[in-house]
């Protein structure tokens, strides 16, 4: 057998060659690593800060509507955008004051009735369950407010304490959302291409073209949570003041605003309901769940998908699973903003991902199925 020489030359020809290769591995490794690297540092910065970056995103969310609200009085006010949006602006602080002026001598009067009639009938509802063993409220003492004030000042002032920082929290979080939604409404373009300027020069089209759309199916989601509410409001107002229920209107009021979350609100928002007919008779009782039923399911079967089929487009079980992990993660933010934050993930998954990525779009596997579907029939 012929033995294979190696010739000098040979190698000093392949050591560049072979180091150049190492060096590159060498490269690829530390960028990789990096890149890791970049990676939990960013995830670990967005859980540490996500209270305020889902303060930053309800900003967003109130950008979108001024935008909407200036789009859709385009036919009547002939003047330029920026001049729409003052308008716009100026409309709604009139509205907010005169709701406030009107609310500042019923809302409270009417609350305060509520809250009597449903402490008095949990504490009915208590007595009841504790005849079968089963202690709902927990020891009567929690309940005597007087007495919880008087034996222990240490745990009232401690409470006080948490409360005014949570209203000054809450007042300074409604600040910077209506400040940021001003500033986002008013200039849009520099603030949507000072992200795109972070993508690469040949994907920066295609990053522009997602954040518009992401920010119309905002557009279209708060306008119809907006309709929705309004028309809730009314309906269940209307209904429970024609049969005859104490404070209709802060009970419609609480009926509307439980739209914002999906399939656990309504069902929520109907227990004041059943709390404060509870004392005025069976048939009251009967009546109003059974109203307020009807108008929820009309509400929710027909109305909001006829809305929202163009803004969301998202199987309920998913909307279920995303509302319960961001609430128990962030809470009432979470659970307040999950049916957008999951609106806009869809809306990058399928472009970014699916599209992109993957190669695949979702228009042409439906068609796809349109067809064997009649070929099938055929």
């Amino acid at each position: 057998m012929s033995e294979l020489r190696i010739e000098p030359d040979q190698l000093r020809d392949n050591a560049p060659r072979e180091a150049a290769v190492v060096a590159h591995g060498q490269r690829s490794l530390l960028a990789t690593g990096l890149a890791l690297l970049g990676t939990c540092v960013a995830l670990f910065l967005t859980w540490k800060t996500v209270s305020s970056l889902l303060v930053i995103f309800a900003g967003v969310l109130f950008a979108a509507l001024l935008d909407a609200a200036a789009r859709a009085t385009a036919p009547v006010v002939r003047l330029n955008r920026i001049w729409r949006l003052t308008v716009v602006l100026l409309l709604l602080t009139a509205a907010v004051g005169l709701a406030l002026v009107w609310g500042a001598g019923k809302l409270p009067e009417q609350t305060r009735i509520l809250l009597k009639v449903m402490d008095t009938q949990l504490d009915v509802l208590q007595q009841h369950l504790l005849t079968y063993g089963v202690d709902l409220l927990g020891p009567e003492w929690g309940r005597d407010f007087a007495q919880w004030l008087v034996s222990d000042q240490g745990r009232f002032f401690s409470h006080a304490q948490r409360v005014l920082g949570g209203a000054s929290s809450f007042l300074a979080g409604a600040l910077v959302i209506l400040f940021l939604g001003i500033l986002f409404a008013f200039d849009p373009t520099s603030h949507r291409e000072s992200i795109v300027l972070l993508a690469k020069p040949s994907c920066r089209a295609r990053t522009r073209e997602v954040m518009d759309q992401m920010g119309s199916v905002l557009r279209l989601w708060f306008v119809g949570q907006l309709i929705r509410v309004v028309l809730m409001t009314l309906c269940v107002w209307a209904a429970l003041y024609l049969i005859g229920l104490p404070g209709p209107f802060v009970l419609g009021l609480q009926a509307g605003f439980s739209n914002f979350v999906p399939y656990l609100g309504p069902i929520l928002a109907a227990i004041p309901i059943a709390l404060v007919a509870m004392p005025l008779g069976a048939s009251l009782l009967i009546w109003a769940v059974a109203v307020y039923t009807i108008i929820q399911s009309i509400e929710g079967y027909v109305v909001g998908p006829l809305i929202q089929r163009q803004a969301v487009e998202i199987p309920p079980a998913w909307t279920l699973v995303a509302i319960v992990l961001l609430g128990a993660m962030f809470g009432v933010m979470g659970i307040a903003l999950a049916m957008p934050l999951v609106a806009v993930g869809r809306v990058a998954i399928i472009r970014f991902y699916v599209e992109d990525y993957l190669g695949d779009a979702p228009r042409r596997m439906v068609d796809q199925r349109n067809l064997e579907v009649t070929h099938d029939q055929a």
